[in-house]
């Protein structure tokens, strides 16, 4: 098994990409390797292989199909339960219906991803996914409540908003980075999300933008960090 990629002092999430499309794959590890913080180790086109894979392997996430042949991705996901209990499963796909989705979680997913989600918001999700917020159908759902609920008609995700309250405490990239545990990198890239979300060009816009939804304690910062 390879080593992975050490960003900074956090270890690169290692990602297996399961699905039954080359297209899909290209196009997901295309996404995925625009984030340091994320290591496409390997590739799969069906559910024994991904299985089989992941055994190999042994990555942090599997971002699995559920339409594949030799194993489907609901045979899969149980087979990586049963078996690889410490690695988490992501489900990617076309379909949206609510009894799907909760069949995923049901077997034992952390989270449901609709493959129509902008491929820029893609490794957002995920790693909003691993932190305990379940993506479908391109909106949140949290399972802790509705604080953000705000932010939704936005596409604004639970870790940009936690990026950006911070952003309007005052603090700088680099120290939003260390209070969330990610390199500096991943907060550029959730705060470009947010501006872009938004259709603002900087923090004192995006900061106003959370203080008249209800969502800060404090004033907007002045426009001091990049």
């Amino acid at each position: 098994m390879g080593e992975s990629v050490e960003v900074g002092q956090q270890r690169a999430l290692r990602v297996l990409i399961a699905d039954d499309h080359r297209l899909i794959i290209a196009a997901l590890r295309a996404a995925l390797d625009e984030d340091a913080d994320i290591e496409v180790v390997g590739e799969a086109s069906t559910g024994r292989s991904a299985v089989e894979l992941a055994r190999v392997l042994e990555p942090d996430l599997v971002l699995l199909d559920l339409r594949m042949p030799d194993g489907d991705g609901m045979w899969a996901l149980r087979e990586l339960r049963d078996q690889l209990p410490r690695v988490r499963v992501i489900v990617l796909s076309m379909y949206d219906d609510r009894d799907v989705v909760d069949s995923a979680i049901d077997e034992g997913a952390t989270g449901y991803i609709v493959k129509s989600i902008d491929p820029r918001d893609l490794s957002s999700a995920i790693r909003q996914t691993m932190s305990g917020t379940v993506f479908t159908a391109g909106a949140v759902i949290d399972p802790r409540g509705a604080r953000q609920a705000a932010a939704r008609p936005a596409g604004i995700t639970e870790r940009e908003l936690e990026a950006l309250r911070l952003v309007a405490e005052g603090l700088s990239n680099a120290q939003i980075a260390r209070r969330l545990w990610v390199t500096e990198q991943t907060i550029k890239f959730h705060l470009s999300n947010v501006y872009r979300k938004l259709g603002v060009s900087n923090r004192t816009e995006a900061s106003r933008w959370a203080q008249r939804q209800g969502l800060l304690t404090s004033a907007p910062p002045a426009d001091t960090h990049p």
